[in-house]
């Protein structure tokens, strides 16, 4: 009896084992099946395949199952169960220029013209013939030969508005911004009807990028309906998405993939201790650009975005807080390497006047300074005033005289700076030698006066935004979610703000009674300044140059401002010139400028610790800085400082005695300091139409200083 159960039990578990090699047999049946069906993809439409329900390369599947195993009831193990492959997407390889002519010409030739060069680095020469036409291609391989003559084939094949476009179409997926701002490239209508979607139409080829680097399929973009490939070269390109996800590669990468092998070399290191920066250069084509970081890599960044921006008209992805606002009218350099390059002939001359940041001058929390331009080349730009300083004059030290300065904010001294060249270069016409006249930023016009010499142009370069509108609303460097500004509509955008007397920030002005008095000041009340964000605005129709310039010269505007920091485009163009764009009735010479603004591309640090006390000055010409008391507008001998109102006006006044036949405005003899500024009447008009254009928008009055401290005279 127990044989028999034995017996028994053994062939159950025979049976078992059996069945267990049967299911396992089915089951590496179905996984061959499975790979054999996903080798075989390739060869079935996107429509068959959803049909039929066949494996997909990713792992996922269409309508078919798996069967039931046999022997179980109807329930399947799943430790028999076909495992589950894991989704792989992985990158969508790009198809090389070679790759996308042989999609449009298959069975191309490739010849080797010849070979050329040492053992040890040979270059070779390839040709292929496209249309009947010959192109060549070299490289250190014969395979990048071939990719250089396949590039160059392309190239004739269609016409691109710009170098980034074309750079798409030969299959590289890059994502690359359109440079608007260059005063280059004649941009056709259909640079901007890049969003439409475009009519169907019956067409063979069409060159374009689909987003994973190969050409687009039949239909996809309209061509002109004669056929012929010669027609191909008048097809216009659709634009790329102009804020498109970032592709991953650096400006590094992207160069080297348009001109490999470059070297790059340290130039510099200089900044202070918490803000180092480093420059490095980077040679292409014959040109030298230069690039600067707060370490290598990064430099080495800034260099090939340069060579980029110049060479092939391409800016990487920016968000729109980010990216530079160009000016109006003549562009001389392009926007981002202009702006760098201030920045550091700002930075590296306060370095040299206080001795690699080791003076204790150097201490700063706001530096600022005025840079000149004489032509399209930034190398020949010329620092002609630095400055740095954060607070206002305590009122109790106001002077009636002229002799005290009321506003040490870095932005503010470094435009008096200005004024003090701009006489600088006007007095070359008191001598009446021509050879001195000629060294002259001015040439004589025929109606009066004076104008500054064609592309000379000034630009603004300020270490964080300045205070009021510009900087109260971008507190914190603009992030790359940062789409633009949210609450655009909001009342507090655009009002008008003034400084603390002795202190830091500022409040909005107040809607009545902004009128001060010199009694009210003394005794106790706080002295209001206007904010540095108010005051840009003013110059913006002003001009720079002040109403006693005004006598001899046209109204000047700064080209461009520039921030090493706290750079916001939205917040920024609203402070500077977007609030008062209604302006109305401004005199003839006067209008609402809109200079390039622009952030950099390595943003300074943030200065943390209190503001020093002092301001400091540096015009060109300047032996050393000069160092003011912010509390006292003086300097720490109690003498006036060179940028006072005394000290311009006496100069004004030599001036005026000895041009008196070519002034623009003519004044009989100057009486007061304040009467010589309300002689000035279409400053005047245009300052009025200012201050009833912020009125008008509801953003506030203009807060004037007490009457009393214009009221001084001075013989010639």
């Amino acid at each position: 009896m127990a044989e028999e159960r034995s017996s028994v039990r053994q062939t159950r578990s025979q049976q078992k084992y059996f069945a267990m090699d049967v299911d396992e047999e089915e089951n590496m049946s179905l996984c061959s099946t499975d790979v054999k069906e996903n080798r075989n993809l390739d060869n079935v439409s996107s429509k068959e395949a959803l049909g039929e329900g066949v494996q997909l390369p990713n792992g996922g599947s269409g309508s078919r199952k798996r069967p039931l195993e046999e022997g179980n009831n109807g329930h399947s193990h799943s430790k028999f169960r076909a495992k589950k492959r894991k989704k792989t997407p992985g990158p969508v390889l790009p198809k090389n220029a070679l790759m996308q002519l042989n999609e449009i010409k298959p069975g191309l030739q490739y010849k080797l013209l010849s070979q050329t060069g040492p053992v040890h680095a040979p270059v070779f020469v390839m040709t292929v013939e496209v249309n009947g036409q010959l192109f060549e291609g070299s490289g250190p391989t014969k395979k990048k030969a071939k990719l250089n003559a396949a590039e160059k084939a392309l190239r004739s094949f269609v016409q691109f508005p710009n170098a980034s476009e074309a750079h798409m179409a030969m299959g590289r997926t890059l994502t690359v911004n359109t440079d608007f701002t260059s005063d280059q490239a004649d941009f056709p209508d259909t640079l901007f009807n890049g969003f439409e979607t475009p009519a169907q139409a019956d067409v063979a080829y069409y060159l374009g990028s689909n987003g994973n680097g190969s050409f687009n399929s039949i239909g996809d973009y309209p061509l002109p309906s004669s056929g012929g490939p010669d027609n191909l070269s008048q097809s216009p390109l659709p634009v790329p998405s102009a804020f498109a996800p970032s592709s991953g590669k650096n400006s590094v990468m992207i160069l080297n993939e348009l001109r490999p092998g470059l070297k790059y070399d340290f130039v510099s290191e200089s900044g202070e201790s918490h803000a180092k920066n480093f420059v490095m250069s980077v040679t292409v084509d014959g040109q030298t650009f230069e690039g600067s970081g707060r370490n290598k890599k990064l430099a080495k960044a800034r260099a090939a975005q340069a060579a980029l921006s110049s060479l092939f008209n391409m800016q990487l992805d920016q968000t729109p807080s980010r990216q530079p606002i160009p000016r109006e009218g003549l562009q001389l350099h392009l926007p981002q390497v202009l702006a760098d390059s201030v920045s550091r002939l700002v930075v590296d001359k306060f370095s040299e006047l206080t001795d690699n940041f080791t003076s204790p001058h150097a201490r700063r929390k706001v530096l600022a300074g005025v840079v000149m331009t004489t032509g399209t080349d930034v190398k020949d730009a010329e620092v002609i005033c630095v400055s740095t300083g954060t607070k206002c004059i305590n009122g109790e030290y106001m002077s009636d005289r002229g002799l005290a300065l009321n506003d040490c904010h870095a932005e503010i001294i470094a435009r008096r700076s200005l004024i003090r060249y701009l006489y600088t270069q006007l007095e070359y016409f008191l001598s009446s030698n021509k050879e001195d006249q000629q060294k002259s930023i001015f040439i004589r016009c025929e109606r009066g006066g004076y104008k500054l010499k064609d592309n000379v142009q000034f630009h603004l370069y300020i270490s964080t935004s300045p205070c009021g509108d510009a900087r109260i609303f971008s507190p914190h460097e603009a992030g790359m979610e940062d789409q633009g500004d949210r609450h655009p509509n909001r009342k507090a955008r655009g009002q008008l703000r003034t400084k603390i007397e002795s202190g830091e920030g500022t409040i909005p002005v107040r809607s009545s009674n902004t009128i001060q008095t010199w009694d009210g000041v003394l005794q106790g009340e706080r002295l209001l300044t206007m904010s540095c964000s108010d005051k840009i605005a003013r110059w913006n129709v002003v001009g720079i140059q002040g109403s006693l310039m005004n006598y001899f010269t046209e109204p000047i505007y700064f080209s461009s401002i520039i921030l090493g920091s706290l750079y916001h485009a939205d917040h920024l163009s609203r402070a500077m010139y977007q609030r008062i764009a209604d302006i109305e009735d401004l005199p003839q010479s006067f209008t609402l400028n809109k200079p390039l603004l622009s952030g950099i591309s390595n943003a300074e640090a943030r200065q943390p610790g209190k503001a020093p006390n002092f301001s400091v000055n540096w015009t060109v010409g300047d032996q050393a800085l000069e160092v003011i008391n912010a509390t006292t507008g003086k300097d720490d001998m109690g003498r006036a400082s060179r940028l006072c109102k005394h000290v311009l006006y006496s100069r004004w006044i030599r001036l005026q005695s000895k041009l008196l036949s070519s002034l623009r405005i003519k004044l009989s003899k100057p009486s007061s300091y304040y009467e010589v500024k309300q002689a000035a009447t279409e400053y005047h008009s245009a300052k009025q139409a200012l201050i009833k254009a912020f009125h008008k928008a509801g953003l506030g009055a203009w807060v004037k200083k007490p009457i009393e401290q214009d009221q001084f005279s001075q013989s010639p």
